[in-house]
């Protein structure tokens, strides 16, 4: 059994102890006996799978919101390795100082009132923050797709751990419902009457990357002093510029400590990028020994579905997928429909699964006696439910009709090979601020992490989400290089697998571009990634 300290006196109780062999085909669930929902139970089911449960079960009428929650993290995971303590010592110290500074305390009031009424006087000497007082990240409303925003929000989070900050999320209506709380008894929502626009009560908000571009006049060495605004917009966004990218310069970011309110945009994972600083690179490395599970533990502390998204996770699961001796997850996503058509994409699904992957069986090409040799032969049927997540309902029907319509290839094996395809969501087009669908991206997310393997789009950030949260390497489906046949033909490889379960930071800073690029070479914890040439993702060594 493994165990874990939580200093070095102190272990887990037995109940939050798991067993050391890895789940093969069956759920595994996060279990909690706690009965109250506190900071210290939410820190024990980051990472503990115990026994499967009945998910119908665990939503009986009557159940509080508080047990709901409980029963959110009681999620499916391929990952066994416990966080490490440091983490979380350095969760529960973040907890403390979040109840202290959240929205609407004492603390928020005097840090937002004081910071904004300095902020409207005429430019003197930087104002330093004292120990006591209480800095933020504000997550700012996003404009992309939930995938974006969940890397973006958990990138927030590391870094709000790292620099002694407290991470607020603006949210539109599209995004309140998707979520519980991610501290228990306190809230991340930054107040609607404070929303930061371009002004806040009258004071103004200064952009980090003009301000660079003021007080740098090269790349070499950049620093940030003298700073007359607590209040400092940064955008990590996609088509950010140079002097945006600073950022990433460690003599930035020990003047960015003097500023009390961060007012983050982005739509980047860009963790990733915070391992190559050498700032925070000592104390990352003890948080986080395992360098392909960053996402996987904050995603699973901070993303617990709200007992709305809970309710539809937990009833298409129990319906569908919760008897199967396998699950499989396909998630189909067409940037460029005109480059990748329905039967091309196709195509290089079934070359994955059944070929490269070996997840799908093959199909009989004799389907009548194929078909009478399993009715009157075949003792056993191993089932695999097939969990297809896509915009369109194309790739779901064609693929249900097809393997419903033609027998499984004889393997030789006395056990025949069921499967069945589902799915929960076709929404037919992205509509990324519209709260229902966000509610239905959000539940394919969570249905896909509870499967055992993933078939995943190359690019996609819907993908790179489900697979951080379920724990998984999947296989990549790779963008299709139609430059020789076009049309329905398909070149090259269909999928490849992971390197590790790390999403990709698709956008970061290059050496060619400015100084804060870092050369990364094969001896870095920090490679490029499978699906993005320029991009970077975290692996081991």
């Amino acid at each position: 059994m493994y165990t874990l300290n939580f200093n070095s006196s102190e272990t887990a109780p037995e109940e939050f102890q798991f067993p050391k062999t890895r789940r093969l085909f069956k759920s595994t669930f996060v279990a909690t006996t706690v009965a109250a929902c506190t900071a210290a139970s939410l820190l024990l089911i980051i990472a503990f799978p115990i026994s499967p449960i009945n998910l119908k079960e665990e939503l009986e009428p009557g159940k509080s919101s508080c047990a709901s929650r409980r029963h959110c993290h009681k999620i499916s995971s391929s990952y066994h390795k416990p966080p490490s303590p440091y983490l979380l010592s350095m969760l529960r110290d973040y907890e403390q100082r979040h109840k202290r500074c959240e929205p609407l305390s004492e603390s928020f009031n005097r840090s937002f009132f004081q910071k904004q009424n300095y902020s409207t006087k005429s430019h003197q000497t930087s104002h330093v923050v004292d120990d006591d007082d209480c800095s933020y990240v504000v997550f700012t409303r996003p404009t992309n797709g939930l995938g974006n925003r969940m890397l973006s929000m958990s990138s927030a989070f590391l870094y709000a751990l790292l620099t002694n900050r407290v991470l607020l999320v603006d949210f539109g209506p599209d995004m309140t419902h998707l979520f519980s709380e991610p501290v228990p008894n306190s809230t991340w929502l930054f107040p609607e009457d404070f929303r930061f626009g371009n002004r806040i009560y009258g004071s103004k908000v200064d952009d980090f990357g003009s301000l660079m571009k003021k007080k740098n006049n090269n790349y070499t060495d950049p620093v940030l002093v003298n700073i007359s605004s607590s209040f400092l917009h940064v955008n990590l966004g996609y088509g950010y510029d140079d002097y945006d990218k600073l950022f990433y310069s460690n003599g930035v970011q020990d003047g960015l400590q003097k500023v009390a309110w961060l007012i983050l945009k982005s739509d980047q994972y860009f963790v990733p990028y915070l391992f190559l600083m050498s700032g925070f690179r000592a104390k990352l490395d003890r948080m986080f020994p395992d360098k392909e599970a960053v996402f996987h533990h904050l995603g699973r502390y901070l993303f617990t579905p709200s007992d709305q998204a809970w309710g539809l996770i937990a009833r298409f699961y129990d319906a569908y997928l919760e008897k199967a001796d396998e699950r499989i997850g396909l998630q189909i996503r067409v940037l460029d429909s005109k480059a990748s058509p329905t039967a091309l994409v196709l195509k290089q699904v079934l070359r994955c699964a059944q070929k490269e992957a070996q997840i799908l069986p093959p199909l009989a090409t004799k389907q009548n006696e194929t078909a009478t040799k399993k009715l009157v032969s075949k003792k056993t049927s191993y089932h695999k439910a097939v969990l297809v997540a896509s915009l369109s309902s194309e790739f779901y029907i064609e693929l249900k009709d097809m393997f419903w319509k033609r027998a499984s290839a004889s393997t030789g094996s006395d056990e025949e090979v069921a499967v069945g395809f589902h799915q929960a969501s076709r929404e037919e087009v992205q509509r990324s601020n519209d709260g229902s669908h966000n509610m239905m991206a959000w539940v394919d997310i969570y249905l896909l992490s509870l499967c055992d393997v993933l078939v995943t789009s190359g690019w996609s950030t819907f993908g790179y989400v489900a697979q951080g949260l379920g724990g998984l390497r999947p296989w990549i489906l790779q963008i299709p290089d139609t430059k020789y046949g076009g049309g329905d033909t398909l070149w090259g490889q269909a999928c490849r697998r992971a390197v590790s379960m790390e999403p990709c930071f698709h956008f970061p800073p290059s050496y060619d571009d400015n100084k804060v690029g870092v050369r990364v070479d094969g001896s870095s914890t920090v490679v490029h990634c499978e699906d993005v040439g320029g991009g970077l993702k975290l692996v081991n060594l």
